[in-house]
């Protein structure tokens, strides 16, 4: 990805901005011909749209990238509209996926870090580095960073997938979760399986790990070996689990993720 993350704007020319606008993590995109794009700062001139609660946050293709809220005024635009990122897989260029992700993710932080924690004073920005400071009690909030293990259970020639009930799509993932206070990954994982599908795992070693979209998970990714017991679905969050082999396999999840991957990486044997 030609992407270079930083949070002062440099000096040089650069070819434009990019808005990377969102509300309630919905991305504004200008509609083309049935095509969407990232707004640049002449069609948000063109238009008269304030962008608010501004942040740099570094270049992509020496276009300067912004992260923003609009203006309550301007949400009703003509020819512009706030799309789900999960929608715009495959509209849009990979990279302004994973860049629109990190935007989000900034955008949703400032938000919830308007006031201090601690006090409840409010906040301002750092001037050194990304952070939010309290200017009464000193307190600083970075932002924040949801770890999560994802996973690939592999028994003989067959792969667990399982149907998570909050899935839109009714496709079939590899299990996933967050990680909770005090515990390794490796701890997680053996956790996360046991709760969702009843089984025990071994050898757990690590895959790959992907910056999420939503707006702050970091999915770190495993695989592992199954060990003992029979699937039992924790019906609170799975509608569905079974062993699949590469030749029967269900719905399953875009290219784009590793979720998708980590099936891959089952399907070519190259773990």
């Amino acid at each position: 990805m030609s992407f270079e993350p930083d949070f002062k704007p440099p000096s040089g020319r650069y070819v434009s901005t990019l808005w990377f606008i969102f509300d309630k993590g919905k991305l504004l995109t200008k509609i083309e011909g049935g095509n969407y794009r990232i707004p640049e700062t002449s069609d948000l001139e063109k238009y008269r749209l304030s962008p608010i609660k501004k942040q740099y946050f570094g270049t992509h293709d020496r276009h300067l990238c912004y992260a923003a809220e609009l203006d309550q005024n301007d949400s009703g635009a003509k020819g512009f509209e706030f799309k789900d990122l999960r929608s715009l897989f495959g509209f849009i260029d990979e990279d302004l996926i994973w860049i629109s992700g990190r935007a989000n993710h900034l955008v949703s932080w400032s938000k919830a870090h308007q006031y201090c924690g601690s006090c409840g004073y409010r906040t301002r920005d750092k001037s050194d580095e990304r952070a939010k400071i309290c200017p009464q009690c000193g307190l600083i909030n970075f932002p924040r960073l949801s770890p999560a293990i994802i996973v690939a259970i592999l028994k003989e020639n067959k792969i667990l997938l399982a149907r998570n009930k909050r899935f839109k799509i009714p496709f079939y993932s590899v299990l996933a979760g967050f990680v909770e206070p005090g515990e390794t990954l490796e701890e997680c994982v053996e956790r996360e399986v046991l709760e969702e599908v009843g089984i025990i795992v071994k050898n757990i070693r690590y895959f790959g790990s992907q910056s999420w979209l939503f707006p702050d998970s970091l999915m770190v990714g495993f695989v592992a070996e199954y060990a003992k017991g029979d699937i039992t679905v924790d019906r609170s969050e799975i509608a569905d689990a079974a062993w699949f082999s590469k030749d029967n396999l269900p719905l399953i999840p875009p290219k784009i993720s590793i979720a998708r991957q980590l099936i891959d990486g089952f399907i070519d044997k190259q773990y």
